[in-house]
């Protein structure tokens, strides 16, 4: 369904229409193409009308009125001013810039806080217009539509349209026709749905709540069968001083007895675990929100427990899918090292050659001999200046042409200050440099670009823009200097520029210039430049008219006319730029990758820029036996793509596990072992192939399968698809990572959602489940707070389940000795009080301050991190082995105080085989024994822990001797009949002996098999701690470089270039003349630059190789 509107008398705004200021809109309708179908008249029941004879909302009569956004609707106009959200998915009508620029920023789209640029025609000098576009869709990249206008009809497209979520920059004001609004905006259709979220643990427990009520049937059906078979035989034994009720017989004493026996055994089930549970989950909570060594001091932004309920999941996180920009990288492009006719700049060198590390304190190169520089541009390398400031024309016709090759806009509001808005922040950081070395770029128009050289203003005249795509990998400009010299400058990918030099360039410093830049992790460019003949160029110029004007083919033709003047170049260099990581995503990688944890990157950015990021981040790696790029134009071809051979072992079909769990189906991807490391790159044109149901089983096997995954240039949508297919077919805890609306989506689908608190604002922190400020603070939220808390949470329910269990099995022998008649073994407030307050505070404590190993010995070994994802610490196997262990001590509890108390005496020679002695000493057994089975399961004592466990001890006992006295039988003699058996029978060694044979017996089993499993089979953790008598060494305090001979063009990484608009005129307010695109010039030679001696080339060598060795030796020593 297409969707249309119709605009007529269409002049309202001052000092753009040709029509008086009093003229308003005589109608505005909007209505699907579909009504015009007369086929299709059945389906008008879905058609939206609306007839607006006045635009109350937003303009009457000239006038703008303030509305909130809900109210927004389809065919409305909509002023925005600078700064100002986009409200709705906007055609772009006029704007207050010349010609209708204006500056969009799509952060909350696409991540990135460049600035772009959005061309549309002023549609205000027409009467009459109509509008036909697509229905509504999450296509973000994608736009079709038409504009008719007096029967003309204009293509539309993704150019022309202001999406919900940018924002208007360095634009005063602009008008936009509303062609989408509310859940109908690319925005929200690529929003997810808001998930309810609990762990893997709840939903256990959930399964586990079942199967103890089902347990606790089974056992009062067995007592009560017991019951019946004991009234059947022996009940009528009791009957002369024990007379039953009317009608009473075997079977309803053994009904009712079934219901006595549910309510005495009801311990077993866990009412009071998820009280306690939530206290632990809050307690871990605010550990993480006081952890000081995850707050931000820059930004003063302390990490953020969002939510109480997820933290033991933390933990268990299999998969992380992180955002690239902002997340893992600053979005902040600096410029680095440079290398100009065989000379390496950039570098910094003490008095002997060394090179320095380069720090906040190291000596920054002075620039205020530049009225016009950037005060934020930093340089160490003094060198260059000195070579700029001695007229070296070398270093000069370098930085020259960064100031002429590009497509970055300025805008100077004051004097002397100058902003730059280019479209990706890398193009922008070369023209800064530029600018500080004394070659600012100060202008421009269609015709000319103004720069003041060295204090000089000087215009050049700009005849042509071999603009940017991802096949050319490179862009040129062609200028003609104030003197009249012909010049084309161009800059690119090496391998792309080298392949146009001319023989007699060299390129061999350079290019060890080059690899040297590319093992720090910086990405890199080759400038080369090229005098031009007149005559060649009138040639060439024709047929690039030719060629531009044609309607078929149009940019092969053009790329083909650009390679033959892009050729025999004369090289000038090479720069270096960097990508500015955030302060430890290396290393916090390498960590989460030693954890066994697989990070999967997922971007809007350009696939040349995700990899150059993998590759800084160590995410992608030369040792890698192979990676695999997906960029595939069919669903076919993506396919073939997807199939690979990792493992001989490996079939064709991906291995899959089929279950049905309470009536739903699951289909689960087994993991593979692979034969090496592999990476795994694919777009999100391919993408949306692949996550067909056909096809995404068999992404999903290449994806698992490989160690590192970058999705780039994906949608929002997109981001929660490959999220949610992973949560759907894999048994793995996800995470996601991110700091910008386009990353809501994935957070709300992972099971843990994670917002940084960034630049591109708070929309991800909002949505997420837990927060902080730098992406190096993940490490400790998993590595240390996760494995605390997975580990804490399965101690509690382990140690919960035991004390409950073994607490009521107990129960269950009595019976067999008290012919089932539902009495308690216990003191009714021994029953009361024991998960109240005996053994409530201990394992709170043990829940809550339990460690393994500390948090530098967790960093130490990354590898602690691997049980929780296995689920080791507590599952149903874990959960039947806890039912057997409740189950012996139980049996041990029971029948040991019970032959103890069987026909004993005391010193006196009185009998102590009563009921009530027997309840005391079992009751205290008990107490006493799970109190050592909680000091056997904590690794880490505290004084909380020490005054829980021995204050609930000393509180037992305590309170045992009052409610067992005189004088309490005396002032409640029916609540406390218990009177003078705690101190009658506490004074007897047999009974304590009793109690230490008890403890001893239920624990030696315990001991038994610790004491085997770290001798036979030790486990990580048993070896860590083992090792802790050494303690950890300190992490090293400066970065490791990076090692590789990959290089990019990072000046390309974005999308096609400017240069349409550049030479187009549509920018600025020109007078309209007719002017040839290439005006008439002379030619003139462009001198030669000379090459560095041999000398400095070998001594440079012999410093970079010197520097290297010691590096080496130093990571060795380590």
């Amino acid at each position: 369904m297409q969707m249309r509107f119709r605009l007529e008398g269409f002049y309202i705004i001052p000092n753009f229409s040709q029509f008086p200021a009093t003229t308003s809109f005589t109608r505005l309708t909007v209505l699907p193409a579909s009504l015009f179908q007369p086929t299709r008249v059945q389906r008008s029941s879905t058609v939206c009308l609306l007839s607006l004879t006045q635009l109350s909302n937003f303009m009457v009569s000239n006038r703008l009125k303030s509305e909130k956004w809900m109210n927004v609707q389809v065919g409305d106009i909509v002023k925005l001013e600078n700064n100002e959200f986009v409200t709705a998915d906007l055609l772009l009508l006029s704007s207050s810039e010349p010609l209708n620029l204006i500056y969009i920023e799509t952060a909350e789209l696409d991540g990135l806080v460049s600035k772009y640029m959005n061309v549309n025609m002023n549609l205000f000098i027409c009467y009459y217009c109509e509008v036909r576009c697509e229905p509504p869709n999450n296509r973000l990249d994608k736009f079709t539509g038409t504009l008719t206008v007096r029967g003309e009809t204009f293509a539309l497209d993704n150019e022309r349209i202001l999406l919900r979520g940018c924002t208007l920059r360095n634009t005063e004001w602009c008008f936009g026709l509303v062609v989408f609004g509310g859940p109908d905006t690319k925005l929200m259709q690529n929003s997810g749905k808001s998930i309810f979220k609990r762990t893997s643990i709840d939903r256990l427990m959930n399964v586990l709540v079942i199967f103890i009520f089902g347990f606790l049937a089974f056992l009062c059906t067995i007592l009560s069968i017991g019951n019946a078979i004991w009234e059947y035989q022996e009940g009528n034994s009791f009957i002369t001083f024990l007379p039953r009720a009317d009608g009473a017989n075997a079977s309803l004493s053994a009904f009712l007895t079934f219901w006595s026996y549910v309510i005495i055994l009801n311990t077993v089930v866990p009412i009071s675990l998820y009280v306690s549970v939530e206290i632990l989950r809050l307690g871990n909570s605010y550990f993480i929100d006081w952890d000081c060594k995850m707050y931000h001091v820059k930004s003063n932004t302390p990490a953020q427990a969002r939510t109480t309920t997820l933290n033991e999941e933390l933990g268990q996180i299999k998969y992380i899918f992180s955002d690239k920009t902002g997340t893992l990288t600053q979005n902040i492009m600096t410029f680095n090292r440079c290398s100009i006719n065989g000379k390496s700049y950039g570098e910094v060198v003490d008095f002997a050659g060394q090179r320095v590390e380069v720090t906040e304190k190291t000596e920054k190169v002075d620039f205020s001999w530049n009225s016009l520089a950037d005060p934020k541009f930093c340089f160490h390398d003094h060198k260059l200046v000195e070579a700029v400031k001695s007229g070296s024309p070398e270093v000069q016709a370098f930085f020259r042409l960064l100031a002429l090759c590009h497509t970055v806009m300025p805008e100077e509001k004051t004097e002397g200050e100058l902003f730059y808005q280019a479209q990706s922040p890398d193009e922008g950081a070369l023209v800064t440099a530029a600018r500080n070395f004394g070659f600012v770029f100060r202008s421009r128009t269609p015709e000319t670009i103004s720069l003041v050289e060295m204090g000089m203003p000087t215009t050049y005249k700009l005849l042509a823009v071999l603009d940017f795509n991802n096949v050319r990998k490179r862009m040129s400009v062609i200028v003609r200097s104030p003197e009249g010299k012909l010049t084309l400058y161009c800059k690119g990918a090496d391998t792309i520029i080298y392949e146009r030099l001319h023989p007699s360039s060299s390129k061999l410093i350079t290019t060890e210039h080059l690899n040297e830049y590319a093992g720090e992790g910086l990405r890199t460019l080759a400038l080369a430049y090229k005098d031009l003949d007149e005559d060649e160029f009138e040639k060439w110029k024709e047929r690039h008219h030719e060629a531009s004007t044609t309607v078929e083919d149009r940019e092969a033709k053009l790329d083909t006319i650009y390679e033959e003047i892009e050729k025999d170049l004369l090289l000038l260099g090479a720069s270096a730029v960097e990508d500015k990581l955030q302060d430890g995503v290396p290393q916090t990688i390498e960590q989460l990758a030693k954890a066994d944890i697989k990070i999967w990157v997922l971007t809007g950015d350009k696939q040349e820029t995700a990899e150059n990021i993998g590759y800084s981040c160590n995410m992608l790696r030369e040792e890698m036996k192979e990676i695999f790029i997906v960029a595939a134009n069919t669903a076919e071809e993506v396919r073939e793509e997807l199939v690979k051979k990792m493992s001989p072992e490996s079939g064709d079909e991906p291995p899959i596990e089929k279950s049905r769990l309470l009536g739903k189906k699951s289909q689960v991807v087994e993991d593979e072992k692979v034969d090496g490391e592999y990476g795994l790159v694919i777009n999100g044109h391919s993408l949306a192939f692949a996550l067909q149901k056909d096809m995404h089983l068999e992404l999903l096997r290449t994806a698992c399968m490989c160690q590192t995954v970058i999705c780039c240039r994906v949608t929002p949508l997109q981001k929660a698809q490959v999220v949610e297919l992973v949560k759907k077919h894999k048994k793995a805890v996800t995470l996601a990572i991110g700091d910008g609306a386009n990353d809501v989506s994935m957070i709300k689908t992972a099971h843990i959602g994670v917002g940084i608190s960034g630049q591109e604002g708070m929309q991800a922190v909002l949505s997420s489940d837990f927060s902080f400020a730098q992406f190096r603070y993940l490490q400790r939220l998993l590595l240390v707070h996760g494995r605390w808390s997975y580990l804490r949470m399965c101690k509690f329910l382990r140690y919960f389940f035991y004390k409950n269990f073994t607490f009521t099995f107990v129960h269950f022998w009595y019976g067999f000795f008290c012919g089932f008649s539902a009495q308690t073994v216990y003191d009714e407030w021994f029953i009361t009080l024991y998960n109240l307050v005996y053994a409530a505070l201990p394992v709170i404590g043990l829940s809550l301050f339990d460690q393994d190993v500390n948090d530098r010995w967790s960093f130490q070994y990354p590898q602690l991190y691997a049980p929780g994802q296995l689920n080791q610490y507590f599952s149903k196997m874990a959960f039947a082995r806890i039912l057997l262990h409740s189950c012996y001590s139980s049996l041990v509890l029971f029948f040991i105080p019970w032959a103890a108390m069987c026909d004993t005496v005391r010193d006196d020679g009185k009998e102590i085989a009563d009921y009530q002695s027997f309840a005391l000493l079992a009751q205290t057994c008990l107490l006493i024994a799970v109190s050592v089975q909680l000091g056997l399961d904590t690794y880490y004592w505290t004084a909380v822990n020490q005054f829980f466990l021995w204050g609930s001890l000393s509180v037992y006992f305590a309170v045992t001797f009052t409610m067992y006295s005189n004088g309490m039988y005396l002032i409640f003699t029916s609540s406390f009949p218990f009177i003078g058996t705690a101190r009658n029978s506490l004074n007897q060694p047999n009974v304590w002996l009793t109690i230490f044979l008890t403890t001893i017996l239920c624990i030696l089993p315990v001991v038994a098999k610790r004491f085997l499993f770290i001798q036979l089979k030790p486990t990580i953790n048993d070896k860590v701690r083992q090792a802790k008598a050494v303690p950890p060494p300190p992490p090293r305090k400066f970065p490791r470089r990076r090692i590789s001979t990959r290089r990019s063009g990072y000046a390309f990484s974005h999308a096609r270039g400017y240069g349409d608009l550049v030479t187009s005129g549509r920018f600025l307010r020109i007078p309209v003349k007719s002017r040839p695109l290439f005006p008439n010039a002379q030619v003139k030679g462009f001198s030669h630059l000379s090459q560095q001696c041999l000398q400095q080339m070998f001594v440079r060598l012999s410093i970079s190789m010197r520097h290297q060795r010691q590096e080496s030796v130093n990571l060795l020593l380590e």
